[in-house]
């Protein structure tokens, strides 16, 4: 049975660390690979739920970058003691101070991670730094390099000088049998939230960031519940909710925040995919857009941004959004959906389905990690 480590910087709940998780135990289910996952900070609530699933999972506690080197030499006896066949990490951190570590003791099979689209990092120095080190030793430390989307993958090559050599895309996969239709779900959320059963919901979940460009959403839904259109808003995420200041001051001088509802953060997602008609992504930039790929496996009828891999995930299954700017997000949801065609809306969303069925299930996702490691 191969041995494989994962070195991650920390375990709380993220598109990283959510894919970790899932190729974790979805893979141990085949019994050819033990994983055990290491945490460069805390143990995190991920880290938590992997070892009540008996997994194996090491915190090394690091609290800052100024801690990195005690850190590296923590990292090393950890691996020794360990001996994996494969070391896979993830992010530039780990892929720094893993692979480093790793290399050290001779590890032949050393995956790194790339889940970010953008390398505009002045703001943050240090990063900088790092993904700029890790550049350079791309062409010595790993043997392969899995990035999560071909944006991501492009932009280390031509922008961030990375081993084209090296590269291969793998993107994050979706279990089919909880992200889909379920009738039950959409009726009790419906009903929590005083939502009639044959209301059109249009929905947006994410964290609240302004790379997520909640104002634009926002603002187009204003702009066509102006225009006399009928249709409720249900938005999800951390801090998105009516004590943020940034979304509470679009509903001080009107009446329209009765159109829109909000969740907060949540827990179970598919039933917030499953409640809504129409999934709105209108992010400035995504690595992997998730959320897009759980409303399509809902089967929901959706529209995007051209974020991250988004065009390429959704394909001819849903609506392209020109801009960021909330004109044309509105533009798009009422020329495409509210004077859509009913039947010709239901077989895109059948069709965004079945695309994820193909090309993005969990098991496909993890058995290309698998050949990986092989």
């Amino acid at each position: 049975m191969k041995k494989i480590v994962h070195i991650i910087i920390s375990l709380n709940v993220g598109g990283a660390e959510l894919m970790l998780q899932r190729l974790v135990i979805n893979s141990n289910k085949n019994n050819q690979f033990e994983h055990s996952v290491i945490s460069l900070t805390d143990l995190g609530g991920i880290g938590y739920e992997l070892k009540q699933q008996g997994v194996a999972v090491y915190s090394l506690g690091m609290k800052s970058l100024t801690s990195a080197p005690l850190i590296f030499l923590k990292l090393q006896r950890l691996l020794k003691k360990i001996q994996p066949d494969v070391v896979q990490t993830w992010m530039y951190h780990s892929d720094l101070l893993g692979g480093l570590a790793a290399k050290s003791l001779g590890v032949k099979k050393i995956i790194w991670g790339i889940r970010n689209t953008e390398l505009n990092t002045k703001k943050n120095l240090s990063r900088q730094a790092i993904v700029n080190l890790c550049a350079k030793l791309s062409y010595s430390i790993p043997s392969q390099i899995a990035c999560v989307a071909h944006t991501a993958m492009d932009t280390h090559i031509k922008k961030g000088g990375y081993d084209a050599s090296k590269m291969l895309v793998i993107p994050n996969g979706f279990d089919i049998n909880k992200f889909k239709p379920n009738e039950i779900q959409r009726l009790q959320l419906r009903d929590k939230l005083n939502i009639k059963f044959d209301e059109l919901v249009i929905g947006n979940i994410g964290r609240f960031d302004p790379v997520k460009n909640h104002e634009n959403f926002i603002k187009a839904c204003i702009l066509l519940l102006k225009k006399g259109y009928e249709f409720k808003v249900l938005l999800a995420g951390r801090d998105v909710d009516l004590n943020n200041p940034e979304i509470s001051k679009f509903f001080k001088n009107n009446k329209l925040s009765k159109y829109f509802l909000f969740l907060g953060q949540v827990q179970d997602t598919a039933a917030f995919y499953n409640a809504i008609d129409v999934f709105c992504l209108t992010s400035i930039t995504e690595g992997f857009p998730n959320v897009l790929g759980e409303a399509m496996a809902t089967q929901k009828i959706c529209l995007s941004t051209d974020a991250g891999d988004a065009k390429i995930i959704l394909k001819d299954n849903g609506f392209h959004i020109p801009s960021t700017d909330y004109r044309d997000i509105a533009d798009t949801l009422e020329h495409k959906v509210l004077n859509g065609e009913v039947l010709y809306l239901q077989s895109m969303a059948q069709g965004a389905r079945q695309s994820i069925e193909t090309s993005y299930t969990l098991d496909k996702i993890v058995n290309d990690f698998e050949i990986l490691y092989q």
